[in-house]
């Protein structure tokens, strides 16, 4: 489980296509990886990886097919930064939401500009899945727990701010229109909607 503060970036030195799998290898310059061991989860841009070998400088995890068609994993080239948080200790403060890197898929950027320090985020988020999100609510968007200001769900966007501290320590100062993030619902917003859908659809 994760919290959804990232931790920070790390860089991509390779990401090489198996059978069925495909191996990616991040850098370790900041140390997140200190005390990691093989089969440890780590999150990376929000989807749960495991690590399958590392060194001092570099870390390795395997992506299964099927994980690399759900998320943008599969767009990472060299040199690209990803967001990483490793697994949530339980006696570690909880300051953000509840996680799990289980990535629904991606959404589009549709707008991303300047309001005065922060920025204003907006996504298109498929069509079957608009019914999860709420105003105030969160949107766990490449591995990062973030606040939903406002919904539109006739066009299926949702938009966020992002202030100088999570520009800082993400990728998403990268970000731009047209690109794809990695999201994830609330398992438990999931849980009640669908609750309610079958109940209700029942009557």
């Amino acid at each position: 489980m994760y919290t959804g503060i990232v931790q920070g970036k790390e860089s991509v030195l390779s990401l090489n296509k198996n059978d069925g799998f495909s191996t990616l290898t991040v850098s370790n310059h900041n140390r997140f990886f200190v005390g990691v061991a093989v089969g440890a989860s780590v999150s990376i841009n929000g989807t749960c990886l495991t690590v399958t070998k590392f060194t001092e400088d570099r870390v390795s995890f395997d992506i299964s097919d099927f994980t690399a068609d759900s998320t943008t994993l599969k767009l990472l080239s060299v040199e690209d930064e990803v967001n990483v948080e490793r697994s949530h200790q339980m006696n570690q403060e909880n300051g953000g939401h509840s996680l799990y890197g289980h990535v629904e898929g991606f959404a589009e950027v549709i707008e991303f500009m300047p309001t005065g320090e922060t920025y204003r985020l907006v996504i298109r988020i498929p069509e079957d899945n608009i019914n999860y999100f709420f105003l105030k609510g969160f949107i766990g968007l490449h591995g990062c727990s973030l606040t939903i200001n406002a919904i539109d769900e006739e066009n299926r966007t949702l938009a966020l701010n992002l202030i100088p501290e999570t520009l800082r320590i993400t990728n998403f100062d990268k970000i731009k229109v047209g690109d794809f993030l990695n999201y994830e619902i609330d398992q438990m917003t999931r849980t009640i909607v669908d609750t309610l859908s079958r109940t209700l659809s029942k009557k």
